[in-house]
This record gives C-alpha cells, sequence and structure tokens, in this order.
C-alpha cells in the first residue's frame, strides 16, 4: 500500500524516539492468576478500558514512532474504538496505519498499528508464514538506499512459526540498508542469535536485553527494538508502566546524515562530521 509522500520533518531533531508496545487489547495485567479471571475482557468491553487507553496515549506522546501489537482495530470488546487510530489522536500523531491479522468480525480485530510524526513514502502489509494471525508493517521513510525501513511485528508463540516468520523478514530485509525491527518477538536474544539467517539480514547491533515480560515481574526479553549496524542508539529502556502483560521497550537512535537527507530530517553541520 503506498501513501503520500513524506511531510517536511524540518523541526525534528535528529534523534528519532523509537517505542514498541504490546497493548494486550488494553487488558491491565499484574498477576498470572490474571490470565484466567480477566480472559473475558478478550471478548467483552470493560469500563475502564477507555481510561487505560488515555493513560497509554499519554505515554506515546513523548515518542516519534510507535509499534503496536494485540491492539483491537474496533469491535465490541473494545467498544467498537479502533485502538489504533484512538491513540494515534490522542496523541497527536500526525500519522498511524492498522494492520488487520486476524478478523473475527464483531468479537474481535487483532491488530498490529504503527503510529508515526513523520508520513512514510510508502507503507506495506506482510502476512507472516505460519498460522493465520501473524503479520508485519513494513514502513519506508525515504527513497534510495538511504531510505529508513521500520517493521512492525508480532512473531508466532512456536518455536518452529518464528523460525519461518524471521527467515520471511530476513529475505526482505537482506537488500535494506537502514532498518528497524520492533515488537513483541515472542524469544528472547539468545533464540534470536539461533536464526543466522535474520541475523545476517538485519546484521545486528549487540542485543542489550530489556527484560520485559511478565509486566508485574520481569524476566524475559520478549520484546525488541533491533537495528541494522549503520544506526547508532542510545540504551534501551523499559518503561515501568504496566499497561498490560507486557511492559513497553524503548530507544533513541541516531540516523546517519545520509539517512536524514533521505528523509528530509534537519540536521546540523556538526552533526554531519
Amino acid at each position: 500500500m503506498s501513501v503520500a509522500a513524506s511531510t517536511p520533518a524540518s523541526e525534528i531533531a535528529p534523534t528519532l524516539k523509537l517505542l514498541t508496545c504490546n497493548l494486550q487489547v488494553g487488558i491491565h495485567t499484574s498477576a498470572y492468576h490474571h490470565y484466567l479471571t480477566r480472559s473475558w475482557q478478550h471478548l467483552l468491553p470493560h469500563p475502564k478500558r477507555s481510561s487505560r487507553l488515555d493513560i497509554v496515549a499519554s505515554a506515546l506522546s513523548a515518542y516519534d514512532i510507535v509499534g503496536l501489537q494485540e491492539a483491537d482495530g474496533g469491535s465490541f470488546r473494545s467498544n467498537h474504538v479502533n485502538q489504533v487510530e484512538y491513540l494515534a489522536n490522542r496523541s497527536a500523531f500526525d500519522f498511524h496505519f492498522q494492520q488487520l491479522n486476524r478478523n473475527l468480525g464483531h468479537v474481535a480485530q487483532h491488530s498490529n498499528g504503527l503510529l508515526s510524526r513523520l508520513t512514510p513514502n510508502r507503507v506495506d502489509e506482510h502476512r507472516l508464514p505460519g498460522m493465520r494471525g501473524r503479520g508485519a508493517i513494513h514502513a519506508r521513510y525515504g527513497e534510495g538506499p538511504d531510505a529508513l525501513h521500520v517493521f512492525v511485528a508480532h512473531l508466532a508463540l512456536s518455536q518452529r512459526g518464528r523460525l519461518r516468520q524471521l527467515d520471511y523478514l530476513g529475505e526482505i530485509i537482506q537488500p535494506l540498508h537502514h532498518v528497524v525491527v520492533m515488537g513483541d518477538l515472542n524469544c528472547t536474544p539468545d533464540q534470536l542469535l539461533a536464526h543466522p539467517r535474520f541475523c545476517r539480514a538485519l546484521d545486528l547491533n549487540p542485543l542489550k536485553p530489556q527484560l520485559s515480560y511478565p509486566a508485574w515481574q520481569p524476566r524475559r526479553a520478549l520484546d525488541h527494538i533491533l537495528l541494522s549496524s549503520s544506526l547508532r542508539a542510545e540504551k534501551p529502556r523499559v518503561l515501568e508502566a504496566m499497561f498490560s502483560d507486557h511492559l513497553p521497550v524503548a530507544v533513541d537512535i541516531h540516523l546517519p546524515a545520509a539517512c536524514r537527507r533521505s528523509i528530509g530530517m534537519a540536521h546540523s553541520r556538526s552533526a554531519d562530521s
């Protein structure tokens, strides 16, 4: 899917603030037993879901590009609220994109989402191999070899499924230069490194695991913002905000001068040196 040309970004600093967040449809989970006692919220609306989304929107407003997983596209369980669109409007993002991965009609609209203060030159959707319901968003900012490519993905729970999905993403990423892959990848850094085709394609920066799951007592690094070696990053961090059963992960990245020019971002002479 193609979208309008990139909007002017002359007021944006050369650093981009990125965040990935698994929403779990706005269900507040703070203990393992909530998977049972609050499971009804995956099918039925909750009166506090709107106020929870407002809290999420307040946190997202500090970032330039946000990847969302387990958002609802506007069904009965979310009070017919498209959560991607709602968060974009409440956080004043100029651009948003919803990818519907599993359409259960009026019951549920399982979706990924992209919120961005820059308008991508192009956005493509990918249906990932394996069982239905897993997808990736590919947003391209700028043109030519120095464009920035941002992928938002939600991978399978099974190791076999993830292997196929990482191989699939690796084939797309292989010819690209400046790449970000973020989302709930459902695997630890060690498991990621066990997929050589994907790691070769992305040419990963050294992974710095951020424990993000479960939100109330993080023990596993399942949510990631992965960068190609051409992108320099500050230390990644986890937000201490329990929006769902995952904690959001954030990182600030510095783009090479050629990439900034491709996107149209302002840059200083000292930044190019």
